[in-house]
């Protein structure tokens, strides 16, 4: 019998989630993500050291010998975003994710900014848009700067997203992917009740991502849905035949290990359908958000967690840029 890998591979999109390169030569995934976390991380290996001084050279060049450190760092911060991006653009023959600054979360106009400066990057190097999706925090901000940016052909991937309603205000958006994110909701459930556990059909993640996907399809929209940050692979199982689910390397391997029947759940052709079709406007979106612990918690989380990565990996950069430049100017 197939590995749950192989068989989940013919029925959805699997993507990587990492930025770690050797993961993504290991699973040959279609797609890649990547978030300041997961940048951070794969910055603090070794064998990526030559990443981080390419992007500091490379903005140092940009901005000239007189600028100021701190503003090569931030120049830099989203330099080694594309390149890792790019770097992994080698790997899969699909789209690559590349997050916006998440302190940028209820800025539309700073989103829009960022995301038009991420997006000439790839394009100098010859990468379309059409390989490239901008990450975003699903706030209403974000949502309304990302429904522009694909007016302008800059796809997006709406993420931190934790309930029904941010999915239906990007659907109605046009944007080209959501990321739910399965195992999140799972661990707030989990503190909020005491359960150790759920089965997977109960999983409050799982059925979450389980309605919004019928609800997209029944419907007619074409907003991708991608699972993403799970805890474990029934809830990958149980969401079988959803359009893209991004996994950990840890977790494609117990896929790749596991050899049992994976029938599909989810299926685009017949969906359960779900008739009801609302419109939100922002006043209707803070309203269902504020009455949504769960979520309103979880996405000030994530906004949080990304926001202090960054802070993070800007220190980083600018020890590097220290020990590089010596406490002089960058010989260019």
């Amino acid at each position: 019998m197939e590995s749950l890998l192989n068989q989940l591979s013919s029925m959805t999109v699997v993507v990587a989630d990492t930025g770690d390169l050797e993961a993504i030569k290991k699973y040959h995934p279609r797609d890649a993500t990547t978030n300041p976390s997961l940048i951070l991380a794969a910055a603090q290996m070794p064998a990526y050291q030559s990443l981080i001084d390419q992007a500091l050279t490379t903005s140092r060049k940009m901005l000239g010998t007189s600028a100021a450190k701190v503003d090569v760092v931030k120049e830099a911060l989203d330099e080694l975003c594309v390149v890792f991006g790019k770097e992994i653009l080698k790997l899969i023959p699909g789209r690559v994710s590349t997050e916006v600054d998440a302190r940028l979360s209820f800025d539309t106009d700073g989103t829009i900014e960022k995301a038009r400066k991420i997006i000439a990057k790839y394009n100098a190097d010859g990468i379309s848009n059409d390989r490239v999706l901008i990450k975003i925090a699903s706030t209403w901000e974000g949502i309304q700067a990302a429904e522009v940016l694909e007016k302008e052909n800059i796809h997006c991937n709406l993420t931190l997203l934790f309930n029904f309603y941010q999915a239906v205000a990007c659907a109605e958006a046009g944007v080209t992917l959501i990321s739910p994110f399965v195992g999140r909701i799972l661990d707030w459930y989990k503190s909020a009740t005491g359960r150790d556990s759920y089965p997977a059909t109960e999983d409050p993640g799982v059925v979450s991502v389980t309605k919004i996907f019928n609800y997209f399809k029944s419907n007619g929209y074409r907003t991708e849905v991608m699972g993403a940050s799970f805890r474990n692979i029934e809830e990958i199982t149980e969401l079988a035949g959803c359009d893209l689910l991004t996994i950990s390397p840890k977790l494609l391997q117990q896929l790749n290990e596991t050899h049992m029947d994976l029938p599909i759940k989810l299926n685009a052709q017949k969906p359960l359908v779900i008739e009801e079709k609302i419109h939100l406007d922002q006043t209707s979106f803070e309203l269902m958000m504020a009455g949504d612990k769960m979520a309103t918690e979880k996405l000030d989380d994530g906004i949080s967690g990304f926001s202090k990565a960054i802070d993070k990996l800007e220190n980083q950069l600018n020890e590097r840029l220290e020990l590089i430049e010596g406490g002089v100017a960058l010989t260019l």
